[in-house]
Parts: C-alpha cells; sequence; structure tokens
C-alpha cells in the first residue's frame, strides 16, 4: 500500500504539502476530523429544522440578494445554483498541481467541522484527489473577498457530475467519469455550496505553490551567484562574516555565509585581484538575496496561517451554539503577502540579469559574448536579451493587485482584495525567475570555462559537471533556445537547490 496521508485539524507544513505532491500520497481522514464534522452537521440540520428565522446562506440568497427568504424545501436546491451559477470563470487553466493542492487544502479546511458540509462530501474530494480527478479551473475570475468564488464553483462543479475534469491523461466530462467509478452526484444540503465555494483555496494553492518554488529558486540563486562571481573574477571580502554580523538581517547573514561556503576551496577566489571592488550585482548579493529570503519568509509565516484556517461564511460553532456571519473569506493577507512576494521574486531575476550583463560585456579578460570569435559569431548576445525582457515583464507585473478594489454584488461586497489576481501573477514570475536564473547559469557555466585550467570549488566544479550532462560549451553559434530550455529543465529536476543550507 502507498503512503497515507491522515487529514485532521493538525496544522500542514509545507514538508507536509511538498511530500503529499511529489511522493504519490493518498489521503484518508481521521476519526477526529470525521466526529468533528458529524457534530457540525448535525447542529446546523437540527437548526435549519427548528429555526424559522433568516440565517445567512443557508435559508438566504447571497450577497446583497440576503435579505430573500428561501423555502426549507428549496434548500438543496439553492446550493446547487449557487454553485452552477457562480462558474464563470476565463482565462487559462490552472496549472494540474494548483488544482490539486486546492482539493487538499479545501480537505483541510473542512476536517476542522466549521463548515457544516456532509461527511460523504468531504470523502468524494478525498476520492478525487486518490483518483486523479482533477478539474477544470480557470485563472480569472476571482475577486478575493467573498472567497475565490468562481475558480471554486470551477472545482466543485464535478460534484455534481457537472463540468469537466482531467482523469487518465483525457479530457473527461465529469458526469462520465463519476458513472465509470460507481460514484452518485453529490445532492448539496443547506449551506454547503456556500462552505465550498467561500474561502480562499484558489489564492492560497498558488501561494503555496509559488512558495515552493521560491524557496527553491532562493537557493539555486545563491549557487548560481557563486558561480558567476568566481567566472567574473570577483572578490570574496563581501562575503566575510564581520560585515555582516554589524549589520544583521537574517537573510543577509545567510546568504553570506551560503556563497563563501559554496566558493571554499576555489582557486579562482582565492588568486590576487588587479580590482579593488566588484559591481553591485556581485558585491551586494547578501544584501539583495538576503532581503529577498526575508521577505518570502515572511510570506511562507502568512501563508502557513492561512491554510490552517477556516475561510468560508457563515461558520458554524457547535459547542458555542452559534452560526456567525463574517469575513474569514476576505483576502487582504493574502493580497498583500502575494504582492510582496512578487516584487521579492522580480528582484532575484533583476540581479540575475544584470550579473549575466557583465559576463558577456568582455571585462576582466573575457571575450565579449563569451564566445572565442566574437563577430563571425554572436555567441550569448541574444540570450540576455531574452533575459532582459523577462526582468521587464516582471517589473511591469509586480504592480500590486492588492491596491485595487473594484465593489461587487450591487455594493454589498465594495471592499475587494484581488488577491487572486495577486497569487496568479506571482506564480508567473516566479515561472519567469526560473527562466533568468537558466539564463544566467547558461552564461557562468561558458565563462568559467574561459578561466580554465584554473578550479572552481570542488562544490560547483561538482554541480557544473551535473549539469555539463544537459548542456555542452558552446564553441560556434548554435541554435540558443534549446539550451536554455535544458537549462530550466536543469533547474527544475536537479537535486544542488536541496543541499544543506549553510544556514541551518
Amino acid at each position: 500500500m502507498g503512503k497515507i496521508h491522515c487529514i485532521s485539524p493538525k496544522p500542514l507544513s509545507y514538508e507536509v504539502i511538498e511530500a503529499i505532491l511529489n511522493e504519490g500520497y493518498q489521503l484518508a481522514i481521521s476519526d477526529e476530523s470525521v466526529e468533528k464534522i458529524q457534530i457540525c452537521k448535525k447542529y446546523l440540520d437540527d437548526k435549519v429544522a427548528n429555526h424559522d428565522g433568516p440565517v445567512y446562506g443557508i435559508n438566504t440568497g447571497f450577497g446583497s440578494l440576503c435579505n430573500i427568504s428561501i423555502s426549507k424545501d428549496e434548500l438543496s436546491k439553492l446550493q446547487e445554483n449557487l454553485v452552477m451559477s457562480h462558474a464563470c470563470g476565463l482565462g487559462q487553466e490552472v496549472p494540474r498541481d494548483v488544482v490539486k493542492l486546492m482539493i487538499l487544502l479545501k480537505i483541510h479546511a473542512l476536517s476542522y467541522g466549521n463548515s457544516g458540509v456532509q461527511l460523504k462530501t468531504v470523502k468524494r474530494l478525498i476520492d478525487f484527489f486518490n483518483n486523479g480527478v482533477y478539474p477544470i479551473v480557470f485563472e480569472q475570475g476571482s475577486l478575493g473577498a467573498s472567497g475565490d468564488l468562481a475558480p471554486l464553483a470551477h472545482l466543485f462543479l464535478p460534484l455534481l457530475g457537472r463540468g469537466e475534469v482531467h482523469y487518465k491523461g483525457e479530457l473527461r466530462q465529469a458526469s462520465d467519469v463519476l458513472a465509470e467509478n460507481n460514484w452518485e452526484p453529490i445532492k448539496l444540503e443547506a449551506k454547503e455550496g456556500l462552505a465550498l465555494l467561500n474561502g480562499t483555496q484558489f489564492m492560497s494553492s498558488h501561494a503555496v505553490y509559488t512558495l515552493l518554488k521560491a524557496f527553491r529558486l532562493s537557493k539555486y540563486a545563491d549557487i548560481i551567484a557563486a558561480t558567476s562571481l568566481d567566472a567574473f573574477d570577483g572578490r570574496i571580502e563581501p562575503y566575510f562574516p564581520q560585515l555582516h554580523t554589524v549589520r544583521p538581517h537574517k537573510g543577509q547573514i545567510a546568504t553570506a555565509r551560503n556563497v563563501k561556503a559554496i566558493l571554499e576551496g576555489s582557486e579562482l577566489i582565492t588568486r590576487a585581484k588587479k580590482h579593488v571592488q566588484d559591481p553591485y550585482s556581485f558585491r551586494c548579493v547578501p544584501q539583495v538575496h538576503g532581503a529577498i529570503k526575508d521577505a518570502i519568509n515572511y510570506v511562507a509565516g502568512v501563508v502557513l496561517t492561512e491554510i490552517n484556517s477556516v475561510t468560508d461564511n457563515p461558520m458554524v460553532f457547535p459547542e458555542d451554539d452559534m452560526i456567525v456571519s463574517g469575513g474569514n473569506f476576505h483576502g487582504e493577507p493574502l493580497a498583500l503577502a502575494m504582492d510582496f512576494l512578487a516584487i521579492a521574486m522580480s528582484e532575484i531575476g533583476s540581479i540575475s540579469e544584470r550579473r549575466t550583463y557583465r559576463l558577456i560585456s568582455g571585462e576582466r579578460g573575457l571575450p565579449e559574448f563569451l564566445v572565442a570569435d566574437p563577430g563571425l559569431n554572436s555567441g550569448f548576445m541574444i540570450p540576455q536579451y531574452s533575459a532582459a525582457s523577462i526582468v521587464s515583464l516582471n517589473k511591469q507585473m509586480a504592480t500590486p493587485s492588492s491596491v485595487d478594489s473594484i465593489p461587487s454584488s450591487n455594493e454589498q461586497e465594495d471592499h475587494v482584495s484581488m488577491g487572486g489576481n495577486a497569487a496568479v501573477k506571482a506564480l508567473k514570475i516566479a515561472d519567469n525567475v526560473e527562466r533568468v536564473l537558466a539564463i544566467e547559469l547558461f552564461n557562468a557555466s561558458q565563462a568559467i570555462e574561459f578561466r580554465r585550467p584554473a578550479k572552481t570549488s570542488p562544490y560547483l566544479e561538482e554541480f557544473l559537471a551535473q549539469y555539463r550532462e544537459c548542456v555542452s560549451f558552446v564553441d560556434v553559434d548554435k541554435i540558443m533556445y534549446k539550451e536554455i530550455e535544458k537549462s530550466v529543465r536543469f533547474l527544475q529536476e536537479g537535486q544542488f537547490a536541496e543541499f544543506k543550507s549553510m544556514e541551518e
């Protein structure tokens, strides 16, 4: 039997989530969560049966329609209509792993027993996860305020036998997949559609996915910067610990320690230098990469709180005999955090592109554009153009989403976070940064070869040897985009980013 993760109110961690995504875990539900879900559902059913007054979203309309009462015999239809009418997403499909995370995080949120859902609904979501049934969800449509209404509606349409899913490598009608697995469509009960659609799982899943990439790229940025520093014949003094203990930002100290350790034993870094200082893109790596690390860690803390929270509405508290309509679905914490992450990640690409430019500029004994016969060969001229274009795009996309708000639902929802847009943009920026770092590595590895027979550090020699198994030295002009694509795959699939970070 494969690995099992048991869903419970116990907080999720990034390590657990990454393992679930990458190591083929199946999900199960704990006895504790089963009990909590059932107690909450019974309490809600009793309240619906014995309470005649309006309770938002349970026996009323939604949004600005909250003053319209719904009869008891139409409560199920109300919830079904909610899911169907709110499935208004557009644009590109959300990546499969993000959809998988959306299912996981919604199951986890429901496991706290404050949402009033049926146990069989939660179990069906577990069936979807375990059997690789991934609903079609689109990037556009969330205001990040009443939760991620449109994308979550698409996520849960297949529970009703509606919409489309990816299943066994094919795009299928959800109704056909349910029938194939002998699953009856879920008949939603009071509040249940609202519990599914009110939540921040679209934003938070993008956030988690982007952070997992950011953790990795932050480590790679140090490795690649160290390679560029040695290839550029840079100085090690800006990485001495004494410099950073008097300005003790955690990320700055950690970055200086990392780069110094990565370059330990390098012949190049210890040889006498003619120049007194390096450009900022080399000299200030601890300050820039360090600030980015601190930003990533701050965002990771916000997101960790969010994914271990209950974010639907209204909230059900059986132990306090309370059903409370509030605003836990509002995405402001995530919107601000994801804008911050987008800005931080774009800075990794910005300083990386500058190092790439210096490597091809013909300085410090390196040939122009890193080829032996420049003129006849353009060499590495245009990869820098591509990096510059991507960095410029990132700067434009890093404009904050959270500073905007457009009222909706006839002014009932009069301030929204735009956190869905912030989260989608942050992931796109992280993907772009991966490409920019791949271009820097492509250049730095080429530049190192012009320093032979001198060697860089044992760590980097091993790193570059593995890279050379994927990407060869460029003697004369060749089709470069294929080499860049190989470099991107190396960063995606390699294990060097998993070195034990020197700050640990």
